[in-house]
C-alpha cells in the first residue's frame, strides 16, 4: 500500500515539473503566438505623395492600424499640424487611438508626436531604447506613459515590434500576423529594406502578405534597385507599396514588377486586408 501512495506522489510531481517546464520553454523561445488578425485596415494620414487631394502631403510618414477594436498609430509625421488636418478629414479621432509606435528618432517621424499627445496623452508609446532621454522626459511633461523597445516583443494581438534593427540609425518596424500573411509597415528602412524582410520571415517563420512604407531608396541606382526587387521575389512577398522616402523611380520599377500587386500609396489611401 505504502509502495502505490509513493508511487502515485512521485507520478504527480512529474506532471506538475513537466507542466512547468513545457509553458516557460515556451514563453522563452518566442513572442510569436497563434493567434492571426481577422481583418486589418491601414490609413495613410501623412506622406510625401497624396491620393486623396482634399488632404496635405508633407516629407515624412504615418499611418493608423486598425485592428478588429484596436487603433495603433504608427508614426506621427514632419508636424502636427498637417497630421491633426488629415485626422479629422479623415474622420479619425486622436482620442480613439490606443497606441503609438514610433519607428526611429528622425523628425519626419515623430515631429507630429507633440500636438497628438496633447489631444490624448492616454495612448502608450513605443519607442526605440536608443531614444535620447529628452524625448523621454517630453512625453512625461505631456503626462503619457512609454514602453521602451530594444527586442522583438508583442504589442497587441497579432501584432508585433521587430525590436531595434541597424548600427547606426536604429530603427524598428510594425509586423501584423494576419490571415492571408504578414504584413510589415516600415518608417524608413535604414537597416536596409531587404534585412528588415529578412529578419521578420526568420522572426515569424511565415509569408510575407505586404510590405508597406519608407524603404530609403531614393538613391539607389537602378541595378540597386532591380537587384532588390529581384530579391523582395526571393523572399515571396506578394505585395509591394513603397512610399515617403523610397524614391520615383523605385516606385516606378516596383510598379513594373509587380504589376496589380503594386499599391500606390499616399496620403487618404485606406487598404483594406
Amino acid at each position: 500500500m505504502k509502495r502505490i501512495i509513493v508511487l502515485l506522489i512521485a507520478i504527480i510531481l512529474l506532471l506538475f515539473f513537466y507542466d512547468y517546464s513545457s509553458k516557460n520553454m515556451g514563453e522563452e523561445k518566442t513572442v510569436v503566438d497563434n493567434e492571426t488578425a481577422s481583418s486589418t485596415k491601414i490609413t495613410i494620414i501623412y506622406d510625401n505623395y497624396v491620393i486623396d487631394e482634399r488632404l496635405k502631403s508633407a516629407h515624412g510618414f504615418s499611418c493608423l492600424v486598425e485592428i478588429d477594436d484596436k487603433k495603433i498609430l504608427f508614426d506621427t509625421g514632419g508636424d502636427s499640424e498637417t497630421l491633426l488636418s488629415n485626422m479629422e478629414m479623415l474622420g479619425i479621432k486622436p482620442t480613439q487611438i490606443d497606441l503609438v509606435v514610433l519607428s526611429h528618432i528622425h523628425g519626419d517621424h515623430t515631429g507630429g508626436m507633440h500636438g497628438f499627445l496633447e489631444k490624448n496623452s492616454k495612448a502608450t508609446m513605443y519607442i526605440s531604447s536608443s531614444f535620447p532621454d529628452s524625448f523621454r522626459e517630453e512625453i512625461k511633461s505631456i503626462g503619457a506613459n512609454f514602453v521602451d523597445v530594444s527586442e522583438s516583443i508583442k504589442i497587441w494581438d497579432s501584432v508585433y515590434s521587430t525590436g531595434e534593427l541597424g548600427t547606426w540609425i536604429k530603427e524598428q518596424s510594425l509586423v501584423i500576423d494576419a490571415e492571408k500573411g504578414l504584413i510589415v509597415i516600415t518608417g524608413c528602412a535604414h537597416p536596409g529594406i531587404i534585412n528588415i524582410v529578412r529578419k521578420v520571415k526568420e522572426q515569424f517563420n511565415k509569408n510575407v502578405y505586404l510590405v508597406l512604407g519608407g524603404f530609403h531608396l531614393s538613391e539607389a541606382s537602378d541595378p540597386e534597385l532591380k537587384s532588390i526587387i529581384k530579391e523582395f521575389r526571393q523572399l515571396g512577398v506578394q505585395k509591394v507599396a513603397p512610399c515617403h522616402c523610397s524614391g520615383d523611380r523605385a516606385r516606378e520599377l516596383f510598379k513594373t514588377e509587380y504589376k496589380d500587386n503594386f499599391i500606390d500609396l499616399g496620403v487618404g489611401n485606406i487598404i483594406n486586408i
